[in-house]
């Protein structure tokens, strides 16, 4: 499978509860909530494509503690979100999680590298990483992550955990695919092409 994760941020690269303002509140954040206001259409449809591409997925454990709070109680049988996130199997890195009651729930307690590439290496489409930023920097920092989509929301907020930790493996990304909604969030869709390139803009010819 190919490893995609799905990350909202800050144009200032914040990641911290997006979803609402008790979602994460550490460090005395207080701007949780901030991607409400650009909910649309547009951002639905994109959503909805994205889990209907999923085959398994690879959470952290705040998101899935978030994530199990909520959608087990979405019934709806025409939730292409729920119905998704309530019957595939999901895979959370943690050394605390001890008795998930989430079905299809599995703890991966032994090495990340080794964990995600046994599950990398299962046949399907893709494992699919949501929120879980923490998680998705140490991906980013292992070389795991193979197509990145990262969905830029018009807000700065000066403060709260960002995505790319300054020890994220130096890697070379591919742009995919590029698109506005109508609220100004920008939707960039990036498939990793390997190691960067360097050059110098004041060599001559």
């Amino acid at each position: 499978m190919k490893l995609t994760a799905t990350t909202f941020i800050t144009i200032d690269g914040v990641y911290q509860a997006p979803g609402g303002p008790d979602e994460d509140r550490s460090d005395g954040f207080p701007h949780g909530g901030w991607a409400y206001p650009y909910d649309d259409q547009d951002f639905g449809a994109f959503m909805d494509g994205i889990f209907g591409q999923v085959d398994a997925f690879l959470l952290g454990r705040k998101t899935y503690d978030i994530f199990a709070a909520y959608w087990p109680k979405v019934t709806d049988p025409d939730n292409p979100i729920a119905g998704r996130l309530n019957s595939l199997p999901k895979y959370v890195p943690s050394s605390t999680l001890t008795s998930p009651e989430w079905a299809e729930t599995r703890v991966l307690t032994g090495d990340l590298r080794e964990e995600v590439t046994a599950l990398k290496a299962h046949p399907g489409r893709e494992l699919q990483v949501h929120g879980s930023g923490r998680l998705v920097g140490s991906l980013l920092t292992l070389g795991l992550v193979d197509t990145l989509h990262l969905l830029t929301f018009p807000v700065v907020l000066g403060t709260g955990k960002r995505l790319f930790p300054e020890s994220a493996l130096p890697s070379a990304f591919g742009l995919a695919s590029s698109r506005p909604t109508s609220t100004g969030v920008v939707i960039n869709t990036y498939a990793r092409t390997g190691e960067p390139t360097y050059g110098d803009f004041g060599a001559e010819d």
